[in-house]
């Protein structure tokens, strides 16, 4: 994929719009977190994005709505991978819909010290999500890339305490943004799972 800076982007998603009125991206066709080794979790065919990749969001016609379910977003493929992980223990503080229309889904066991998976699903507007996207690419290091007419950004690190990979992977489309940190665990299909329940492809 071709680096461009931000302010080209936008004058260039101005023009698109203009003109094809929302055309597609083209880009890697997977949405899965990084597997734990280091590769994408159900796609390791798939180009990787480059380090230096800027965010640019695609223009939205209107606003996807917000999930209500935790399990309702995942295929039965990868909640048969997360098997008996307990969902929304209350020691981890809020989960579910909260007050906002967001939804917290925390994959987590109180009794083991770091496998964790947990989904923030929040109304994310353009302008607000290519500032953040663009903030991790430049300060955090995080890479990007245009999967499924979105835009997903995405960092693996080695766990500070355990000898395991932690992570976060981010989807934006259509006022929506999917957050993910996880620890030791990164279900197969996890991130291109909730997109299909959100967007329908």
């Amino acid at each position: 994929m071709k680096t461009r800076s931000v302010a080209v982007a936008l004058a260039g998603l101005t023009l698109a719009g203009a003109l094809t009125a929302c055309a597609p991206l083209t880009g890697p066709a997977s949405s899965d977190p990084p597997s734990p080794g280091g590769s994408a979790a159900s796609d390791s065919a798939s180009p990787r994005p480059s380090s230096t990749s800027t965010p640019t969001p695609t223009p939205t016609v209107a606003s996807a709505a917000l999930p209500k379910d935790c399990k309702a977003i995942l295929s039965a493929g990868v909640l048969a991978q997360l098997g008996s992980t307990p969902l929304n223990s209350p020691v981890y503080g809020p989960s579910g819909v909260q007050a906002d229309g967001s939804l917290i889904c925390i994959w987590a066991d109180p009794n083991a010290d770091t496998t964790n998976v947990t989904t923030k699903i929040t109304r994310k507007y353009r302008g607000e999500a290519l500032d953040m996207l663009n903030g991790l690419v430049k300060t955090d290091g995080f890479s990007c890339y245009t999967p499924d007419r979105g835009t997903r950004c995405e960092k693996e690190w080695p766990d500070p305490k355990y000898p395991v990979t932690d992570g976060r992977t981010l989807f934006w489309r259509d006022d929506v943004l999917i957050d993910t940190t996880y620890s030791n665990l990164a279900p197969n299909g996890y991130t291109s799972s909730i997109v299909a329940s959100i967007f329908g492809s």
